[in-house]
């Protein structure tokens, strides 16, 4: 084993102890969804849990900076982080946040005209991030092989992941429409880095939309995140960066803008674009919020307004000297003040607005109700689940049941099992072989990617290995 592979693989620190669990009302919620527990029927709809079965832990009493201090940038795919810094899901669960508004697609699939198909399309793919909104946890590395299936026939899907990869890491993922109107797939390998006072998450990799019906496939690649203050004060999140999906067959492209905070937080989380022909002429104006809505308007309205606009109301002069004092600070980068919410212009079409989450989201590491059902494991599941998938992760399950001591000594183990196993796959020169996808080219943009080889559904599962 090289160095930069030992390094990949630090130990977990565990002699810092999570204490103080924080009160949680659940006499509002309609089960406490503990694993094994059916969830009950209504009208023939299956309903998940609305809250997980322990509240989330505090990380007050850990030394983020004891931690972090050796990390300046650096990849944090290489640091292996306490467990206080998770959250109970795997990442492979967290890529499946994409299909929280799945509807879009149904219904981009439904429209006739190509512009419209787009509207939705870019819709779904600023939705996809918006899961991301106060969620400061960070996700549980998958372990190679390691496998993630969702089923949801009142959503109108079936979704497979597969971590191909651990160095990098790379993670794989195929989606269909069970009505055959869909496919999504691509393959994300994030790249996170530390500066010093936050955290920083570039997600490469390629998404790939496939609308049957039109016989269309859109690509695009999601924005940067970033966590601030990760050493002092409170935590935030900002997405920035230009997103551009792209129409193979038509040409069209919608270019959208994700906003930085700016200097006094008038733009955060704003997302503002334009989808254009293939001779770039601007057909329709996108403006919104990730962690709101996103509207949509014709561009000569949308100029007309603006120019109404600047006449009633002159520019702003920025404050130099704040300006450098801020840049020069040690301390927390302050949190943003919450702006007004969207100013919706006057003849704009609502594309998508966000799910308003549960009650008790905040002690439930801030997810969303789709969220909170991803790692429910019902009664019978592990009979039919892939023996790698996420539900049967142990250290997961420990962390979501409220027991950080065996979640962190179970997450300890798998590392030093995952460790050994490719310590004898080095002795015996073989290589790891993917289940589920392969190795190959998008078909639409030609950049390498990782391609589902089909089976996973037939529930053959002889072949898995011995993970957890």
């Amino acid at each position: 084993m090289n160095g930069d592979e030992e390094f990949f693989d630090a130990v977990t620190e565990t002699n810092q102890r999570v204490t103080g669990p924080i009160h949680v009302d659940t006499s509002q919620s309609n089960g406490i969804g503990k694993a094994g527990e059916r969830p009950p029927q209504e009208n023939g709809i299956q309903k998940h849990r609305t809250c997980l079965p322990a509240p989330m832990f505090t990380r007050t009493d850990f030394s983020v900076w004891s931690i972090l201090k050796r990390c300046i940038g650096l990849e944090l795919s290489k640091i292996t982080m306490p467990i206080a810094f998770n959250e109970p899901l795997s990442f492979l669960q967290r890529i499946t946040e994409y299909m929280e508004h799945v509807y879009l697609v149904h219904k981009a699939s439904r429209q006739p005209q190509s512009l419209d198909r787009m509207q939705c399309v870019a819709a779904f793919a600023v939705s996809a991030v918006a899961s991301q909104w106060e969620r400061t946890g960070k996700p549980f590395n998958p372990l190679l092989g390691e496998t993630y299936e969702l089923i949801r026939e009142d959503l109108g899907f079936r979704f497979i992941s597969e971590q191909v990869s651990h160095h990098p890491p790379i993670s794989a993922f195929y989606s269909e429409g069970l009505h055959h109107d869909f496919l999504f797939h691509g393959s994300i390998y994030p790249k996170l880095k530390f500066w010093g006072k936050s955290v920083e998450a570039e997600p490469r990799g390629t998404i790939t939309l496939e609308l049957l019906r039109h016989n269309e496939a859109y690509t695009w690649t999601n924005p940067t995140c970033c966590v601030h203050n990760v050493i002092i004060g409170k935590l935030w999140i900002e997405q920035y960066g230009t997103v551009e999906i792209l129409n193979h067959r038509t040409g069209d492209k919608c270019v959208l803008h994700f906003k930085p905070c700016g200097l006094f937080g008038k733009e955060l989380h704003k997302v503002e674009g334009h989808i254009q022909d293939k001779n770039k002429r601007k057909l329709f104006i996108i403006y919104g919020k990730w962690t709101e809505g996103l509207w949509g308007i014709d561009p000569a309205a949308y100029e007309s307004f603006r120019k109404q606009e600047r006449r009633g109301d002159p520019l702003r002069k920025a404050k130099l000297d704040d300006a450098a004092e801020k840049a020069d600070s040690d301390v927390a980068d302050a949190v943003p003040a919450a702006q007004e919410t969207v100013q919706v212009i006057p003849g704009s079409k609502l594309l998508w607005r966000i799910n308003s989450r549960p009650p008790n989201s905040a002690q439930m590491y801030n997810f969303t109700s789709f969220t909170v059902s991803l790692n429910e494991l019902q009664t019978g599941m592990e009979k039919t689940l892939a023996p790698t998938d996420c539900r049967l992760r142990p250290d997961i399950r420990g962390m979501e049941d409220g027991n950080m001591d065996l979640a962190s000594q179970e997450k300890e183990r798998l590392e030093e099992k995952q460790r050994e196993a490719r310590r004898e796959r080095a002795k015996e020169e073989a290589e790891w072989q993917t289940r589920w996808f392969r190795q190959g080219k998008n078909p639409y943009t030609g950049t390498p990617d990782w391609l589902y080889a089909g089976g996973y559904f037939e529930r053959d599962f002889s072949g898995c290995p011995d993970i957890y």
